[in-house]
Protein backbone atom coordinates (compact mmCIF):
# COMPACT_ATOMS: atom_id res chain seq x y z
CA UNK A 1 0.00 0.00 0.00
CA UNK A 2 1.41 3.37 -1.01
CA UNK A 3 2.11 5.84 1.77
CA UNK A 4 2.27 9.64 1.87
CA UNK A 5 5.84 10.92 2.04
CA UNK A 6 6.73 11.19 5.73
CA UNK A 7 9.85 13.34 5.85
CA UNK A 8 12.90 12.70 8.02
CA UNK A 9 15.55 15.22 9.07
CA UNK A 10 19.02 13.76 9.58
CA UNK A 11 21.64 15.10 11.99
CA UNK A 12 25.29 14.01 11.85
CA UNK A 13 27.27 14.96 14.95
CA UNK A 14 31.01 14.33 14.81
CA UNK A 15 33.74 13.38 12.37
CA UNK A 16 33.23 9.60 12.33
CA UNK A 17 29.46 10.06 12.07
CA UNK A 18 30.10 12.23 9.03
CA UNK A 19 32.30 9.45 7.59
CA UNK A 20 29.43 6.97 7.97
CA UNK A 21 26.88 9.55 6.86
CA UNK A 22 28.83 10.41 3.72
CA UNK A 23 28.87 6.76 2.63
CA UNK A 24 25.17 6.48 3.51
CA UNK A 25 24.22 9.55 1.46
CA UNK A 26 26.37 8.34 -1.44
CA UNK A 27 24.36 5.10 -1.37
CA UNK A 28 21.07 7.03 -1.37
CA UNK A 29 22.25 9.29 -4.20
CA UNK A 30 23.31 6.30 -6.30
CA UNK A 31 19.72 5.00 -6.13
CA UNK A 32 18.12 8.26 -7.30
CA UNK A 33 16.57 8.11 -10.75
CA UNK A 34 15.60 11.17 -12.76
CA UNK A 35 14.33 9.19 -15.75
CA UNK A 36 10.52 9.45 -16.00
CA UNK A 37 10.42 6.12 -17.88
CA UNK A 38 12.14 4.22 -15.04
CA UNK A 39 9.61 2.63 -12.67
CA UNK A 40 9.94 3.85 -9.07
CA UNK A 41 12.00 1.68 -6.75
CA UNK A 42 11.25 0.34 -3.29
CA UNK A 43 12.65 3.41 -1.52
CA UNK A 44 10.90 6.78 -1.45
CA UNK A 45 13.88 9.12 -1.73
CA UNK A 46 11.88 12.24 -0.82
CA UNK A 47 11.75 10.97 2.76
CA UNK A 48 15.36 12.10 3.25
CA UNK A 49 15.98 14.34 0.20
CA UNK A 50 14.50 17.77 -0.41
CA UNK A 51 13.82 19.38 -3.76
CA UNK A 52 15.09 22.90 -4.31
CA UNK A 53 16.11 25.34 -7.01
CA UNK A 54 19.36 27.16 -7.66
CA UNK A 55 19.61 30.87 -8.45
CA UNK A 56 19.81 29.83 -12.10
CA UNK A 57 16.51 27.94 -11.89
CA UNK A 58 17.98 24.43 -11.92
CA UNK A 59 16.11 21.83 -9.85
CA UNK A 60 18.24 20.23 -7.12
CA UNK A 61 17.88 17.27 -4.76
CA UNK A 62 19.90 17.73 -1.59
CA UNK A 63 19.84 15.89 1.74
CA UNK A 64 17.56 17.16 4.47
CA UNK A 65 20.63 17.19 6.67
CA UNK A 66 22.49 19.10 9.39
CA UNK A 67 26.13 18.01 9.68
CA UNK A 68 28.18 19.33 12.61
CA UNK A 69 31.97 19.07 12.76
CA UNK A 70 35.02 20.93 14.07
CA UNK A 71 37.23 23.66 12.67
CA UNK A 72 39.61 22.27 10.06
CA UNK A 73 37.53 19.20 9.21
CA UNK A 74 36.35 20.14 5.71
CA UNK A 75 39.60 20.50 3.68
CA UNK A 76 38.46 21.07 0.05
CA UNK A 77 34.74 21.39 0.84
CA UNK A 78 33.27 24.87 1.22
CA UNK A 79 30.96 25.18 4.22
CA UNK A 80 28.21 26.79 2.11
CA UNK A 81 28.62 24.29 -0.73
CA UNK A 82 28.68 25.19 -4.42
CA UNK A 83 25.11 24.69 -5.65
CA UNK A 84 24.05 28.22 -4.74
CA UNK A 85 27.41 29.89 -5.43
CA UNK A 86 26.87 33.65 -5.49
CA UNK A 87 30.10 34.10 -7.44
CA UNK A 88 33.08 36.26 -6.65
CA UNK A 89 32.74 39.53 -4.80
CA UNK A 90 33.03 42.26 -7.40
CA UNK A 91 32.80 45.22 -5.03
CA UNK A 92 35.47 47.88 -5.59
CA UNK A 93 38.55 48.03 -3.40
CA UNK A 94 38.78 51.50 -1.86
CA UNK A 95 42.27 51.19 -0.35
CA UNK A 96 44.78 53.11 -2.50
CA UNK A 97 48.00 52.22 -0.67
CA UNK A 98 50.34 49.32 -1.31
CA UNK A 99 48.90 45.81 -0.96
CA UNK A 100 50.74 42.62 -0.07
CA UNK A 101 48.82 39.40 -0.64
CA UNK A 102 49.71 36.12 1.09
CA UNK A 103 47.88 33.29 -0.64
CA UNK A 104 47.83 29.76 0.72
CA UNK A 105 47.49 26.95 -1.80
CA UNK A 106 44.26 25.00 -1.29
CA UNK A 107 44.54 21.30 -0.39
CA UNK A 108 44.99 19.06 -3.41
CA UNK A 109 41.94 17.09 -4.50
CA UNK A 110 42.09 13.36 -5.08
CA UNK A 111 41.28 11.89 -8.54
CA UNK A 112 37.64 11.24 -7.61
CA UNK A 113 36.96 14.85 -6.56
CA UNK A 114 38.80 16.11 -9.67
CA UNK A 115 36.53 13.98 -11.85
CA UNK A 116 33.43 15.28 -10.05
CA UNK A 117 34.57 18.84 -10.75
CA UNK A 118 34.91 17.96 -14.44
CA UNK A 119 31.40 16.53 -14.47
CA UNK A 120 30.04 19.66 -12.79
CA UNK A 121 31.71 21.76 -15.50
CA UNK A 122 30.23 19.56 -18.23
CA UNK A 123 33.57 18.22 -19.35
CA UNK A 124 33.90 14.73 -20.79
CA UNK A 125 36.25 12.54 -18.80
CA UNK A 126 39.14 10.66 -20.36
CA UNK A 127 37.36 7.36 -19.76
CA UNK A 128 34.07 8.58 -21.21
CA UNK A 129 34.61 8.42 -24.97
CA UNK A 130 32.26 9.12 -27.79
CA UNK A 131 32.68 5.39 -28.46
CA UNK A 132 30.59 4.70 -25.36
CA UNK A 133 27.85 6.98 -26.59
CA UNK A 134 27.86 5.27 -29.96
CA UNK A 135 27.38 1.90 -28.23
CA UNK A 136 24.36 3.05 -26.25
CA UNK A 137 20.97 1.90 -27.56
CA UNK A 138 19.02 4.70 -29.20
CA UNK A 139 16.01 6.05 -27.35
CA UNK A 140 12.61 5.45 -28.84
CA UNK A 141 10.80 8.35 -30.41
CA UNK A 142 9.56 10.77 -27.80
CA UNK A 143 11.71 9.27 -25.03
CA UNK A 144 13.84 11.58 -22.94
CA UNK A 145 17.46 10.60 -22.31
CA UNK A 146 18.43 11.74 -18.83
CA UNK A 147 22.19 12.08 -18.28
CA UNK A 148 23.14 12.47 -14.62
CA UNK A 149 26.27 12.21 -12.53
CA UNK A 150 25.10 8.72 -11.54
CA UNK A 151 24.72 7.56 -15.13
CA UNK A 152 28.03 9.07 -16.19
CA UNK A 153 29.88 7.44 -13.30
CA UNK A 154 28.23 4.15 -14.22
CA UNK A 155 29.44 4.45 -17.80
CA UNK A 156 32.94 5.47 -16.81
CA UNK A 157 33.43 2.24 -14.85
CA UNK A 158 36.48 3.82 -13.25
CA UNK A 159 37.82 2.40 -10.02
CA UNK A 160 39.14 4.82 -7.42
CA UNK A 161 41.61 3.62 -4.82
CA UNK A 162 41.22 6.31 -2.19
CA UNK A 163 42.55 4.39 0.81
CA UNK A 164 45.76 6.44 0.82
CA UNK A 165 44.18 9.83 0.10
CA UNK A 166 41.09 10.03 2.33
CA UNK A 167 41.82 12.20 5.35
CA UNK A 168 38.35 13.65 6.02
CA UNK A 169 34.82 12.66 5.00
CA UNK A 170 34.52 15.32 2.28
CA UNK A 171 37.32 13.55 0.38
CA UNK A 172 34.74 11.00 -0.86
CA UNK A 173 31.51 13.04 -0.80
CA UNK A 174 29.80 12.69 -4.20
CA UNK A 175 26.70 14.84 -3.64
CA UNK A 176 26.00 18.55 -3.32
CA UNK A 177 24.87 19.83 0.07
CA UNK A 178 22.49 22.66 0.90
CA UNK A 179 24.13 25.85 2.24
CA UNK A 180 22.36 25.32 5.57
CA UNK A 181 23.67 21.78 6.03
CA UNK A 182 27.21 22.17 7.40
CA UNK A 183 27.69 23.74 10.83
CA UNK A 184 31.32 24.18 11.90
CA UNK A 185 32.10 24.43 15.61
CA UNK A 186 34.94 26.95 15.77
CA UNK A 187 35.63 26.57 19.49
CA UNK A 188 37.46 23.26 18.95
CA UNK A 189 40.00 21.97 16.42
CA UNK A 190 39.82 18.84 14.32
CA UNK A 191 43.62 18.47 14.14
CA UNK A 192 46.42 19.09 16.58
CA UNK A 193 46.72 18.65 20.33
CA UNK A 194 45.21 21.93 21.54
CA UNK A 195 41.52 22.79 21.86
CA UNK A 196 40.19 19.29 21.21
CA UNK A 197 36.62 18.16 21.93
CA UNK A 198 37.56 15.11 24.00
CA UNK A 199 35.24 14.96 27.02
CA UNK A 200 31.49 14.47 27.43
CA UNK A 201 31.12 17.62 29.54
CA UNK A 202 32.76 19.78 26.87
CA UNK A 203 30.11 18.68 24.39
CA UNK A 204 27.26 19.29 26.81
CA UNK A 205 28.49 22.82 27.47
CA UNK A 206 28.63 23.62 23.74
CA UNK A 207 24.91 23.77 23.09
CA UNK A 208 24.33 27.36 24.11
CA UNK A 209 24.83 30.82 22.66
CA UNK A 210 25.74 30.99 18.96
CA UNK A 211 26.00 27.19 18.55
CA UNK A 212 22.45 26.72 19.87
CA UNK A 213 21.06 29.59 17.80
CA UNK A 214 22.68 28.30 14.61
CA UNK A 215 21.37 24.76 15.18
CA UNK A 216 17.85 25.99 15.92
CA UNK A 217 17.87 28.17 12.79
CA UNK A 218 18.91 25.24 10.60
CA UNK A 219 16.39 22.90 12.22
CA UNK A 220 13.55 25.36 11.69
CA UNK A 221 14.50 25.75 8.03
CA UNK A 222 14.36 22.02 7.28
CA UNK A 223 11.41 21.21 9.55
CA UNK A 224 9.10 24.01 8.41
CA UNK A 225 9.21 22.87 4.78
CA UNK A 226 8.03 19.34 5.73
CA UNK A 227 4.38 18.40 5.26
CA UNK A 228 4.41 15.16 7.29
CA UNK A 229 7.53 15.18 9.45
CA UNK A 230 7.87 11.73 11.04
CA UNK A 231 11.03 12.45 13.00
CA UNK A 232 14.80 12.62 13.15
CA UNK A 233 17.58 10.14 12.59
CA UNK A 234 20.69 11.12 14.53
CA UNK A 235 24.17 9.80 13.73
CA UNK A 236 26.33 10.72 16.73
CA UNK A 237 29.95 10.05 17.65
CA UNK A 238 29.96 8.05 20.85
CA UNK A 239 33.63 8.08 21.91
CA UNK A 240 34.44 11.82 22.04
CA UNK A 241 32.86 15.07 23.21
CA UNK A 242 30.18 14.85 20.55
CA UNK A 243 28.48 12.28 22.80
CA UNK A 244 27.80 15.14 25.22
CA UNK A 245 26.68 17.47 22.44
CA UNK A 246 24.42 14.71 21.07
CA UNK A 247 22.82 14.21 24.48
CA UNK A 248 21.85 17.89 24.57
CA UNK A 249 20.73 17.93 20.92
CA UNK A 250 18.44 14.91 21.40
CA UNK A 251 17.11 16.46 24.62
CA UNK A 252 16.26 19.62 22.66
CA UNK A 253 14.57 17.56 19.92
CA UNK A 254 12.55 15.71 22.54
CA UNK A 255 11.42 18.98 24.14
CA UNK A 256 10.70 20.84 20.89
CA UNK A 257 9.26 18.07 18.73
CA UNK A 258 7.46 15.78 21.15
CA UNK A 259 5.68 12.89 19.51
CA UNK A 260 8.14 12.66 16.62
CA UNK A 261 10.47 9.71 16.31
CA UNK A 262 14.09 10.23 17.37
CA UNK A 263 16.19 7.24 16.28
CA UNK A 264 19.78 7.68 17.44
CA UNK A 265 22.74 5.68 16.17
CA UNK A 266 25.86 5.96 18.35
CA UNK A 267 28.89 5.47 16.11
CA UNK A 268 32.41 4.50 17.18
CA UNK A 269 35.46 3.59 15.05
CA UNK A 270 37.63 0.56 15.78
CA UNK A 271 40.58 2.80 16.67
CA UNK A 272 41.49 6.46 16.98
CA UNK A 273 44.60 8.05 15.48
CA UNK A 274 47.29 9.08 17.97
CA UNK A 275 45.43 7.55 20.90
CA UNK A 276 47.00 7.26 24.37
CA UNK A 277 46.02 5.33 27.54
CA UNK A 278 44.47 8.51 28.94
CA UNK A 279 42.50 9.13 25.73
CA UNK A 280 41.33 5.51 25.83
CA UNK A 281 39.88 6.15 29.30
CA UNK A 282 38.12 9.24 27.94
CA UNK A 283 36.72 7.22 25.02
CA UNK A 284 35.27 4.62 27.37
CA UNK A 285 33.75 7.18 29.73
CA UNK A 286 32.21 9.06 26.78
CA UNK A 287 30.65 5.84 25.48
CA UNK A 288 29.23 5.04 28.91
CA UNK A 289 27.73 8.49 29.54
CA UNK A 290 26.60 8.83 25.92
CA UNK A 291 24.76 5.51 25.98
CA UNK A 292 22.55 6.38 28.94
CA UNK A 293 21.86 10.02 28.00
CA UNK A 294 21.23 9.37 24.30
CA UNK A 295 18.94 6.45 25.18
CA UNK A 296 16.98 8.56 27.67
CA UNK A 297 16.41 11.32 25.08
CA UNK A 298 15.63 9.13 22.06
CA UNK A 299 12.85 6.84 20.90
CA UNK A 300 15.55 4.20 20.73
CA UNK A 301 19.35 4.18 20.80
CA UNK A 302 21.54 1.73 18.87
CA UNK A 303 25.35 1.68 19.14
CA UNK A 304 27.08 0.85 15.86
CA UNK A 305 30.72 -0.19 15.64
CA UNK A 306 33.04 -2.90 14.34
CA UNK A 307 34.97 -2.81 17.63
CA UNK A 308 34.97 -5.99 19.67
CA UNK A 309 33.81 -4.00 22.72
CA UNK A 310 33.89 -0.56 24.31
CA UNK A 311 36.51 -1.46 26.90
CA UNK A 312 40.15 -0.36 26.74
CA UNK A 313 41.16 -3.88 25.68
CA UNK A 314 38.40 -5.02 23.31
CA UNK A 315 38.39 -8.35 21.53
CA UNK A 316 39.17 -8.51 17.80
CA UNK A 317 37.04 -6.35 15.48
CA UNK A 318 34.01 -7.85 13.79
CA UNK A 319 34.88 -9.45 10.47
CA UNK A 320 32.69 -10.77 7.67
CA UNK A 321 33.53 -13.84 5.55
CA UNK A 322 33.00 -12.11 2.20
CA UNK A 323 34.58 -8.72 3.01
CA UNK A 324 38.27 -7.90 2.78
CA UNK A 325 38.16 -4.54 4.54
CA UNK A 326 40.66 -3.09 6.99
CA UNK A 327 38.54 -2.37 10.12
CA UNK A 328 41.08 0.13 11.46
CA UNK A 329 40.71 2.29 8.34
CA UNK A 330 37.89 4.78 8.88
CA UNK A 331 37.15 4.89 5.14
CA UNK A 332 36.53 1.11 5.19
CA UNK A 333 34.78 0.60 8.54
CA UNK A 334 32.40 3.51 7.92
CA UNK A 335 31.42 2.03 4.53
CA UNK A 336 30.46 -1.27 6.21
CA UNK A 337 28.33 0.51 8.84
CA UNK A 338 26.69 2.68 6.15
CA UNK A 339 25.82 -0.44 4.16
CA UNK A 340 24.18 -1.88 7.28
CA UNK A 341 22.35 1.40 7.96
CA UNK A 342 20.96 1.36 4.43
CA UNK A 343 18.97 -1.72 5.49
CA UNK A 344 18.44 -0.80 9.16
CA UNK A 345 16.78 2.51 8.21
CA UNK A 346 14.72 0.99 5.39
CA UNK A 347 11.41 0.39 7.24
CA UNK A 348 10.50 4.08 7.47
CA UNK A 349 11.85 4.97 3.99
CA UNK A 350 9.86 2.50 1.87
CA UNK A 351 7.54 3.71 -0.87
CA UNK A 352 4.94 1.04 -0.07
CA UNK A 353 4.08 -0.47 3.30
CA UNK A 354 6.49 1.78 5.17
CA UNK A 355 6.37 1.88 8.96
CA UNK A 356 6.71 5.27 10.68
CA UNK A 357 9.63 5.86 13.03
CA UNK A 358 7.54 5.92 16.17
CA UNK A 359 6.07 2.50 15.35
CA UNK A 360 9.53 1.01 14.70
CA UNK A 361 10.66 2.37 18.07
CA UNK A 362 7.54 1.15 19.90
CA UNK A 363 8.02 -2.33 18.45
CA UNK A 364 11.63 -2.57 19.65
CA UNK A 365 11.77 -0.43 22.81
CA UNK A 366 9.45 -2.65 24.84
CA UNK A 367 8.87 -1.81 28.53
CA UNK A 368 11.33 1.06 28.49
CA UNK A 369 14.21 -0.95 27.01
CA UNK A 370 15.36 1.82 24.70
CA UNK A 371 18.81 0.41 23.86
CA UNK A 372 18.79 -2.03 20.93
CA UNK A 373 21.58 -4.02 19.26
CA UNK A 374 22.23 -4.43 15.54
CA UNK A 375 23.47 -7.45 13.61
CA UNK A 376 24.17 -7.84 9.91
CA UNK A 377 25.09 -10.27 7.14
CA UNK A 378 27.15 -8.08 4.81
CA UNK A 379 26.64 -9.35 2.23
CA UNK A 380 23.92 -11.95 2.74
CA UNK A 381 25.42 -15.23 1.39
CA UNK A 382 23.11 -16.18 -1.47
CA UNK A 383 24.26 -18.21 -4.47
CA UNK A 384 23.50 -16.65 -7.85
CA UNK A 385 20.51 -18.42 -9.39
CA UNK A 386 19.49 -20.15 -6.16
CA UNK A 387 16.52 -19.49 -3.89
CA UNK A 388 16.07 -18.00 -0.43
CA UNK A 389 15.31 -21.45 1.09
CA UNK A 390 18.58 -22.74 -0.43
CA UNK A 391 20.56 -19.83 1.05
CA UNK A 392 19.05 -20.12 4.53
CA UNK A 393 19.33 -23.92 4.58
CA UNK A 394 23.08 -23.52 4.06
CA UNK A 395 23.10 -21.52 7.33
CA UNK A 396 21.02 -24.04 9.26
CA UNK A 397 23.53 -24.37 12.13
CA UNK A 398 24.33 -20.70 12.69
CA UNK A 399 22.73 -17.37 11.87
CA UNK A 400 24.61 -15.61 9.06
CA UNK A 401 24.81 -12.21 10.74
CA UNK A 402 27.58 -10.72 12.88
CA UNK A 403 27.43 -8.18 15.75
CA UNK A 404 27.36 -4.52 14.74
CA UNK A 405 26.96 -3.16 18.29
CA UNK A 406 29.84 -4.96 20.09
CA UNK A 407 27.10 -7.09 21.67
CA UNK A 408 27.06 -10.86 21.19
CA UNK A 409 23.72 -12.61 20.92
CA UNK A 410 22.44 -14.29 24.08
CA UNK A 411 22.37 -18.05 24.28
CA UNK A 412 19.03 -19.79 24.49
CA UNK A 413 17.25 -17.92 21.71
CA UNK A 414 15.54 -15.37 23.97
CA UNK A 415 14.63 -12.04 22.45
CA UNK A 416 12.06 -9.52 23.65
CA UNK A 417 11.60 -8.05 20.17
CA UNK A 418 13.31 -8.27 16.81
CA UNK A 419 13.08 -6.46 13.47
CA UNK A 420 14.75 -8.18 10.51
CA UNK A 421 15.22 -6.66 7.05
CA UNK A 422 16.32 -8.47 3.88
CA UNK A 423 17.33 -6.13 1.08
CA UNK A 424 18.67 -6.71 -2.42
CA UNK A 425 17.52 -10.14 -3.61
CA UNK A 426 16.53 -8.72 -7.02
CA UNK A 427 16.44 -11.42 -9.70
CA UNK A 428 16.56 -14.31 -7.22
CA UNK A 429 13.76 -16.66 -6.15
CA UNK A 430 12.21 -16.22 -2.70
CA UNK A 431 10.58 -19.66 -2.68
CA UNK A 432 11.54 -23.05 -3.99
CA UNK A 433 10.29 -24.08 -7.43
CA UNK A 434 9.32 -27.70 -6.82
CA UNK A 435 7.72 -29.86 -9.43
CA UNK A 436 4.32 -31.31 -8.40
CA UNK A 437 4.76 -34.36 -6.20
CA UNK A 438 8.38 -33.54 -5.30
CA UNK A 439 9.21 -33.84 -1.60
CA UNK A 440 10.73 -30.64 -0.16
CA UNK A 441 14.36 -31.09 0.89
CA UNK A 442 13.75 -28.94 4.02
CA UNK A 443 10.65 -27.42 5.64
CA UNK A 444 11.73 -24.02 4.27
CA UNK A 445 11.36 -25.34 0.72
CA UNK A 446 7.65 -26.07 1.30
CA UNK A 447 6.66 -22.49 2.19
CA UNK A 448 4.89 -20.17 -0.23
CA UNK A 449 6.26 -16.67 0.42
CA UNK A 450 9.60 -15.08 1.13
CA UNK A 451 8.28 -13.63 4.39
CA UNK A 452 7.20 -17.09 5.57
CA UNK A 453 10.58 -18.57 4.63
CA UNK A 454 12.60 -15.92 6.50
CA UNK A 455 10.25 -15.94 9.50
CA UNK A 456 10.42 -19.75 9.82
CA UNK A 457 14.23 -19.63 9.64
CA UNK A 458 14.66 -16.91 12.30
CA UNK A 459 12.02 -18.48 14.55
CA UNK A 460 14.03 -21.70 14.55
CA UNK A 461 16.71 -19.77 16.48
CA UNK A 462 14.33 -17.51 18.43
CA UNK A 463 11.24 -19.61 19.12
CA UNK A 464 8.21 -17.70 20.42
CA UNK A 465 10.00 -14.33 20.26
CA UNK A 466 8.15 -11.40 18.64
CA UNK A 467 9.44 -10.82 15.11
CA UNK A 468 8.76 -8.17 12.46
CA UNK A 469 10.01 -8.65 8.90
CA UNK A 470 10.45 -6.45 5.85
CA UNK A 471 11.74 -7.51 2.45
CA UNK A 472 12.81 -5.21 -0.39
CA UNK A 473 14.15 -6.50 -3.69
CA UNK A 474 16.14 -3.38 -4.68
CA UNK A 475 19.79 -3.78 -3.62
CA UNK A 476 22.17 -1.20 -2.21
CA UNK A 477 23.78 0.23 -5.34
CA UNK A 478 27.55 0.59 -4.96
CA UNK A 479 29.09 3.26 -7.15
CA UNK A 480 32.37 5.17 -6.91
CA UNK A 481 33.80 5.99 -4.45
CA UNK A 482 32.47 3.07 -2.36
CA UNK A 483 35.57 0.95 -1.65
CA UNK A 484 35.91 -2.42 -3.37
CA UNK A 485 36.24 -4.48 -0.18
CA UNK A 486 34.59 -7.66 -1.43
CA UNK A 487 35.76 -11.25 -1.73
CA UNK A 488 36.56 -12.73 -5.14
CA UNK A 489 33.82 -15.27 -4.36
CA UNK A 490 31.17 -12.67 -5.26
CA UNK A 491 29.86 -11.74 -8.68
CA UNK A 492 29.07 -8.20 -9.82
CA UNK A 493 25.65 -8.29 -8.09
CA UNK A 494 27.13 -9.45 -4.78
CA UNK A 495 25.87 -13.03 -5.04
CA UNK A 496 28.12 -16.04 -4.47
CA UNK A 497 29.63 -17.55 -7.60
CA UNK A 498 29.69 -21.30 -8.08
CA UNK A 499 33.30 -20.88 -9.25
CA UNK A 500 35.34 -17.94 -7.87
CA UNK A 501 37.39 -15.88 -10.29
CA UNK A 502 40.63 -17.76 -11.04
CA UNK A 503 43.83 -16.42 -9.46
CA UNK A 504 45.46 -13.74 -11.55
CA UNK A 505 42.27 -12.74 -13.32
CA UNK A 506 40.64 -9.38 -12.47
CA UNK A 507 38.07 -9.63 -9.71
CA UNK A 508 34.51 -8.58 -10.62
CA UNK A 509 33.63 -5.00 -9.73
CA UNK A 510 30.80 -5.47 -7.22
CA UNK A 511 28.05 -2.96 -8.05
CA UNK A 512 25.38 -4.09 -5.55
CA UNK A 513 24.96 -6.50 -2.65
CA UNK A 514 22.13 -8.26 -0.79
CA UNK A 515 22.04 -7.41 2.93
CA UNK A 516 20.28 -9.02 5.90
CA UNK A 517 20.08 -7.04 9.17
CA UNK A 518 18.46 -7.50 12.54
CA UNK A 519 17.64 -5.04 15.32
CA UNK A 520 17.11 -6.78 18.67
CA UNK A 521 16.12 -6.08 22.21
CA UNK A 522 17.06 -9.00 24.43
CA UNK A 523 18.91 -10.26 27.51
CA UNK A 524 22.29 -9.92 25.77
CA UNK A 525 21.96 -6.16 26.12
CA UNK A 526 21.60 -6.55 29.88
CA UNK A 527 25.03 -8.17 29.99
CA UNK A 528 26.44 -5.50 27.70
CA UNK A 529 25.07 -2.63 29.80
CA UNK A 530 26.17 -4.31 33.03
CA UNK A 531 29.71 -4.56 31.69
CA UNK A 532 29.68 -0.85 30.80
CA UNK A 533 28.53 -0.10 34.34
CA UNK A 534 31.07 -2.43 35.96
CA UNK A 535 34.06 -0.97 34.12
CA UNK A 536 33.01 2.65 34.68
CA UNK A 537 32.38 1.96 38.37
CA UNK A 538 35.90 0.60 38.86
CA UNK A 539 37.47 3.88 37.72
CA UNK A 540 38.68 6.26 40.40
CA UNK A 541 37.88 9.07 38.01
CA UNK A 542 39.30 11.80 40.28
CA UNK A 543 42.64 10.02 40.33
CA UNK A 544 42.85 8.51 36.82
CA UNK A 545 41.18 11.26 34.77
CA UNK A 546 40.72 14.33 36.97
CA UNK A 547 40.29 16.70 34.01
CA UNK A 548 37.42 14.67 32.50
CA UNK A 549 34.87 16.33 34.80
CA UNK A 550 36.44 19.80 34.60
CA UNK A 551 33.58 21.11 32.42
CA UNK A 552 30.91 18.80 33.81
CA UNK A 553 29.08 16.80 34.76
CA UNK A 554 29.37 17.26 38.50
CA UNK A 555 30.55 14.25 40.47
CA UNK A 556 27.06 13.73 41.92
CA UNK A 557 25.53 13.81 38.43
CA UNK A 558 28.16 11.36 37.19
CA UNK A 559 27.30 8.89 39.97
CA UNK A 560 23.59 9.34 39.27
CA UNK A 561 24.19 8.49 35.61
CA UNK A 562 26.00 5.29 36.59
CA UNK A 563 23.05 4.37 38.80
CA UNK A 564 20.67 4.94 35.86
CA UNK A 565 22.88 2.65 33.78
CA UNK A 566 22.69 -0.06 36.46
CA UNK A 567 18.91 0.19 36.56
CA UNK A 568 18.68 0.13 32.77
CA UNK A 569 20.73 -3.07 32.67
CA UNK A 570 18.24 -4.65 35.09
CA UNK A 571 15.41 -4.08 32.60
CA UNK A 572 17.00 -6.64 30.31
CA UNK A 573 17.46 -9.41 32.87
CA UNK A 574 15.90 -12.74 32.11
CA UNK A 575 15.61 -16.02 33.99
CA UNK A 576 15.95 -19.48 32.49
CA UNK A 577 12.25 -19.60 31.67
CA UNK A 578 12.40 -16.43 29.59
CA UNK A 579 10.45 -14.37 32.13
CA UNK A 580 11.62 -10.88 33.12
CA UNK A 581 12.38 -10.76 36.81
CA UNK A 582 10.61 -8.41 39.18
CA UNK A 583 12.36 -5.62 41.04
CA UNK A 584 12.10 -7.48 44.36
CA UNK A 585 13.74 -10.58 42.86
CA UNK A 586 16.54 -8.45 41.45
CA UNK A 587 17.09 -6.68 44.75
CA UNK A 588 17.50 -10.07 46.45
CA UNK A 589 20.38 -10.85 44.07
CA UNK A 590 22.24 -7.56 44.64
Amino acid sequence: MSNPCREVVTLQLGHYSNFVGTHWWNLQDASLSYDPETPPGDVQSDVVFREGQTLGGHVTHTPRLIAMDLKGSLRTLRQEGSLYDPGKDTSAVTWEGNLMMHKESPPAKNPFLEDLDKLDRGEILDNLDFYINSQQPQCSAGAVSVDTVNSQLDRIQKGYRLEGSVRVWSDFLRIHLHPRTIAVIHQYNHDGEAHRLEAFGQGEALLQGSVLEELEDRLHFFVEECDYLQGFQVFCDLADGFAGLGSKVTEMLQDSYGGRGILTWGLAPVSHPNSTPMKDIYHQLNCTLGTIHLANNSSFFCPLTLRGGFGRRPSSPTTFPYLTCDPSLWYHSSSVLALALDALTLPYRLRNNSVPMWQVADTLAVSGRKVVAAYGALPFPMMHGSSLPDALSACADMLPWKPLSACSEAEGGRCYSQWATLKGFEGQKLISSLAPGTKPTTPLHSLHSGEDVLAAYINSFYPASPLTLQLASTPSKLTPPFPQIFSRSLDAQGFLQSQPAPPGSPAPVVSSVPVLTSLQSGPALGQWLSELHRVASTFDIRRLAPSFLSQGPEMADYKETLEQLRLMARCYRDDSNGMVRSSSEEDDDD
